[in-house]
């Protein structure tokens, strides 16, 4: 397995066969399978990246002959060509948003039409078998994705760290939903398509465990957490305390950066510190309601995790991150 990560601040996801985010049942279409054999009737492999293009296409059945048994044994081709009818109307394309393996197996692959209104999830095996389909209306928050934090940050971080969590869609940003933490990032440390090696149970397992995490910004420390245990085995999780130990850094012009689940009492800073960009702020762990040692990162607009809105965060590269990217840090570590 490549990462056992499946948590998000505050809530959490499941990722098994398929995506599961268990949304209004009125407002998704989604299919569940476990893993299963191919259809032996298939008669060409589909590539992964064409499904979108082959659904939109109207060509359903090519579609289902690529379904595992147990997958087809859950929905009829009938139902499959009635849904996907359904669905593709008014939609002239889709683009590919993100390729996220999620076992060493399995890629999970994730399309929006132009507008970003519908969605799509599929997980393809390591055979091209479609183990699971999800298809959704997508919300979108135009007013507040096209608004940037005054503030312009640098990566937290340094070497290579690995998007879990990101971007404008709670397909790619498990945060999106939430006002709160709408523009987080979810970062994980990954070598060889892997978070961690050896005892998945223990923290000092993980590649991203005990990594320092910077100062993204000049600024004002406001807020600090530094006694909260890591949770281990990893995967038990603090929900009593979800942010963990973590920073918040007052930046100007209602800023105010969040950084969460260090590892217990490696925070460096204490409130009223004056930190320059790029400052050692404390190590990655994995405490609070974190199912992986990662650093979660998000800009509001008030020093409180519930109650301020997320800024969309203007990076010193002018990139926007996206589930499944590899991010280079402020310097190289290899």
């Amino acid at each position: 397995m490549r990462s056992r990560f499946i948590f998000c601040l505050f809530s959490s996801i499941i990722i098994g066969g398929i995506l599961g985010c268990s949304p209004p049942k009125e407002e998704t279409s989604e299919i569940r399978a476990e893993e299963g054999e191919p259809n032996t009737q298939a008669q060409e492999k589909l590539q992964p990246k064409r499904i979108a293009d082959v659904f939109l296409e109207g060509e359903y059945e090519q579609i289902y002959t690529h379904l595992s048994k147990p997958f087809q044994n859950e929905i009829s081709l009938k139902q499959f060509k009635k849904t996907g009818k359904s669905f593709n109307q008014g939609v002239e394309a889709y683009h590919l948003l993100s390729e996220l393996p999620l076992t060493e197996d399995t890629v999970q692959y994730v399309w929006a039409d132009k507008q970003e209104t519908k969605g799509m999830v599929a997980v393809v095996d390591k055979e091209q078998v479609i183990t699971g389909m999800r298809i959704l209306p997508l919300e979108t928050f135009q007013e507040t994705d096209n608004r940037y934090t005054k503030t312009v940050f640098q990566q937290p971080f340094d070497g290579d760290w690995f998007v879990f969590w990101g971007g404008t869609n709670k397909l790619v940003n498990y945060h999106y939903e939430h006002k709160n933490q709408r523009y987080a990032y979810d970062l994980i440390k990954m070598i060889d398509n892997q978070s961690y090696k050896g005892d998945s149970s223990k923290n000092n397992s993980y590649y991203a465990f005990g990594e320092d995490v910077l100062a993204p910004a000049d600024g004002n420390v406001v807020d600090v957490e530094n006694a909260i245990e890591d949770n281990e085995p990893v995967g038990s999780m603090n929900t009593a305390d979800p942010a963990g130990n973590y920073v918040v850094i007052d930046h100007g012009n209602e800023e105010f950066s969040f950084l969460a689940h260090f590892k217990k009492g490696s925070v460096k800073v204490n409130p009223g510190d004056h930190v320059k960009a790029g400052e050692l702020l404390g190590q990655v762990g994995n405490s609070g309601n974190s199912s992986e040692p990662h650093i979660h990162f998000h800009v509001g607009d008030l020093p409180d995790l519930e109650k301020g809105k997320s800024i969309r965060i203007q990076f010193e590269d002018e990139e926007d991150w996206v589930q499944g990217d590899t991010v280079h840090g402020v310097k190289d570590t290899k």
